[in-house]
């Protein structure tokens, strides 16, 4: 072994045995390891928020305006980033489809459409792969974006649109192995698929078009009324009763508000942690406050037969995480909590 070798395995794992080559590594060893690995990435992920400019804004419009799809291309673990990235993407409204650069030379571009978009992957952007069909790409007529490590390669100055996805160090202890470079790429893609959720306005019933199956999926579609609190489980106050009941009660049920309602159990508002803290600001004391001073009135509400979507469209479109669930008779028959919904929390089906 040389000495430049047997420097680098000095500093990070023990030195191995010469029995057998196995390391003796401690638990203490190896969550250090751990910890070392995830601060590496870390720091590239946080070095690569410094370099996102107008290139990224201008490969969303790019994407957000093609009547065609992204073709995402890579070799190795730029590759299997890249499938990753085609799956965000084509779940979230924005077609995609995963292109291998040497079965593209034997044929599969014949998949590629002068109105999509290529995205290609490689951290050194010098993939002979990758590189070898640029001409083909240009003569189909497709603009091509980069995420790449290293804005002066091969590949950087053939592109149409080159984005750093650079980071200071790899995590293997020989800077070899693709570890926070991949992170890093794998991350810009989720920021490019996030970004076009927003720039589209994607929707939740749209995400359950493309999910039926799985749990998420079977939430999605759930009634409101298999999902719902009920009974006790509901946080509920008089509008005569005074404020610092309705905290007992918001404290109690541990939702982070109460529903307010009239003589007949009708709904006629809520008060929320934010109408707590207004009504604090607003008057000196808050002992003698009444619940229907402070509580907002009329707030939104849905039938027990609407879907789990629609009741998540609606908390998202209002920013609210409580949602009353009420009769034809406006009359409070369970109430919906954004985390039980999503799943953060435990998700409750009724019997």
């Amino acid at each position: 072994m040389n000495k430049r070798v047997s420097s680098r395995l000095r500093l990070g794992s023990p030195t191995p045995s010469s029995r057998d080559g196995n390391r003796t590594l401690s638990a203490r060893d190896l969550v250090r390891i751990a910890k070392d690995v995830l601060h590496i990435e870390a720091e590239g992920l946080l070095t690569l928020m410094e370099h996102v400019d107008e290139s990224f804004a201008r490969a969303v419009e790019w994407i957000y305006a093609s009547p065609g799809r992204v073709i995402v291309t890579g070799v190795g673990k730029s590759g299997i980033v890249g499938r990753k990235i085609v799956a965000t993407l084509s779940s979230t409204g924005t077609p995609a489809l995963f292109l291998h650069p040497v079965e593209a030379m034997h044929g599969d571009l014949g998949m590629v459409r002068s109105e999509d978009i290529v995205l290609a992957l490689s951290n050194s952007g010098e993939t002979d792969e990758i590189n070898f069909i640029l001409p083909s790409l240009r003569a189909i007529g497709t603009k091509i974006v980069a995420f790449t490590g290293n804005l002066d390669s091969t590949l950087a100055r053939h592109c149409d649109l080159a984005i750093f996805t650079g980071v200071p160090r790899e995590a293997c202890p020989f800077g070899l192995a693709p570890t926070a470079s991949s992170t890093a790429m794998l991350a810009m893609g989720d920021a490019l698929a996030v970004a076009l959720i927003k720039k589209r306005d994607f929707s939740v019933m749209e995400f359950r078009r493309y999910h039926p199956g799985g749990q998420l999926g079977q939430r999605l579609q759930s009634h409101v009324m298999d999902v719902m609190r009920r009974g006790d489980a509901i946080p509920m106050v008089s509008t005569d009763c005074l404020l610092m009941e309705a905290v007992r009660v918001m404290s109690e049920k541990g939702l982070g508000a109460t529903l307010v309602v009239d003589a007949d159990e009708k709904l006629t508002g809520i008060v929320t942690d934010g109408d707590l803290r207004r009504a604090l600001e607003r008057f000196v004391s808050v002992v003698n406050v009444r619940v229907s001073e402070v509580m907002t009135a009329n707030p939104k509400a849905l039938e027990p037969d609407r879907k789990v979507g629609e009741a998540i469209e609606i908390m998202e479109k209002h920013l609210v995480t409580v949602l009353p669930v009420i009769d034809a008779a406006h009359r409070i028959v369970g109430v919906l909590h954004l985390h039980d919904l999503l799943g953060k929390g435990q998700v409750r089906f009724s019997l």
